[in-house]
């Protein structure tokens, strides 16, 4: 069938919306017409070269849609069903899975490759034939998408896609990075250093799990206001203001945990953020930085003597067949905030102006809505 899609062909390159060939699913998959996808950080990633991938690709991993068509072996979803994407495949039987961490499941080996999971050959091509593999393995920049069914969760179908597709990676993984990663405590105090599309609901998580403070540190103005609304009790603009402040809120104890969501990770920003906890207390980085960072600036005196402790935090250390249902029915209950998330909506024509725009700090969260 035909299709259009967002496809990234170079590093630093626009996104070029095509025409394009898909497939029918194999016995494992599923075909999902999209109707909606955030434009979260980890596609730019892409264009920057921190997170390498084979190109070309079609972008996009959070996404939620309806279910056109399912292979023969297929019984999580069928037809009609209205799903959200899960960036991280999740097979069941791994040790990983097993053990309760989905987001290690053995299939993200594939997650980079443009290789799909069921028998290696791309599902989706240019008019020339040329192969195009999906970002994650799900592909949303794209009007219809083939994919495993181990990527895909199914979802009651009430919930506004738009708002659930959010769900997919940026709400999980902010919300999992302080209750899960973070393990954030009733009367803690909270550190989020960085106020987009993940660190708005990392706020969301350390209030949700009741911290007492939770300091949301950034730059832009606009975004330590979202933050009130989300759940911050302060703001502040860099770390370093951020210090005074939760050392007067805490007498001097410092925070609890600390969690980077910054658009890019840097290793000259963890020694400022662990100095902001306290002895014993956590630094979560789940931002992501360029593949070839290896650098990292950090008191070893601190670690081991406060003993404090640096974790990272993949899908906010969650499992996404437990979490993106959990998560929505906190959004139908109105304690989890997903509409307010929404700075604007674009076309997928639109794309490139979507991204244009979160490199200008403009954005929460943009979104591309399909017809």
């Amino acid at each position: 069938m035909e299709a259009r899609a967002a496809t990234l062909w170079g590093l630093n390159e626009e996104w070029k919306v095509e025409d394009v060939e898909l497939d029918d699913p194999e016995p494992d998959e599923v075909l999902v017409k999209m109707v909606a996808a955030g434009l979260c950080h980890s596609d730019e990633h892409l264009v920057t070269g921190d997170i390498p991938i084979a190109m070309p690709c079609v972008g996009g991993h959070e996404g939620a849609g309806v279910v056109e068509k399912v292979g023969s072996k297929v019984s999580s979803v069928a037809p009609g069903d209205h799903v959200v994407m899960s960036f991280i495949p999740s097979c069941g039987r791994c040790r990983w899975c097993a053990s309760g961490r989905q987001t290690l499941c053995d299939l993200s080996q594939y997650l980079m490759t443009g290789v799909p999971i069921s028998n290696g050959v791309a599902r989706m091509r240019t008019k020339s034939g040329q192969g195009l593999g999906p970002m994650c393995l799900v592909g949303c920049f794209a009007t219809h998408q083939v994919m495993h069914e181990a990527s895909v969760i199914k979802i009651d179908q009430d919930l506004p896609l738009d708002k659930a597709a959010l769900v997919s990676c940026g709400v999980a993984t902010g919300f999992g990075s302080a209750v899960h990663t973070g393990n954030v405590q009733v009367g803690d105090a909270v550190v989020v250093v960085g106020i987009g599309g993940i660190g708005s609901n990392a706020v969301q998580g350390a209030r949700l799990a009741g911290a007492r403070w939770i300091v949301a540190v950034d730059p832009v103005e606009s975004k330590r206001e979202a933050a009130k609304r989300f759940g911050a009790t302060h703001t502040a603009a860099d770390v370093f203001s951020a210090f005074s402040l939760v050392n007067d809120l805490t007498w001097g104890q410092l925070a609890d945990v600390a969690i980077i969501t910054t658009d890019v990770a840097r290793g000259d920003l963890i020694a400022p953020t662990m100095s902001l906890v306290r002895k014993g207390g956590a630094v979560v980085v789940t931002a992501v930085a360029p593949f070839t960072q290896s650098e990292v600036n950090l008191s070893l005196f601190e670690l081991t003597l406060w003993a404090k402790e640096l974790r990272g935090s993949l899908f906010g250390g969650g499992a996404p067949r437990v979490d993106i249902p959990r998560l929505l029915s906190y959004y139908r209950d109105g304690t989890l905030l997903l509409d307010e998330l929404i700075t604007k909506t674009y076309s997928l024509d639109e794309i490139n102006e979507g991204y244009a725009d979160l490199r200008a700090g403009k954005n929460v969260r943009g979104v591309l809505v399909f017809d």
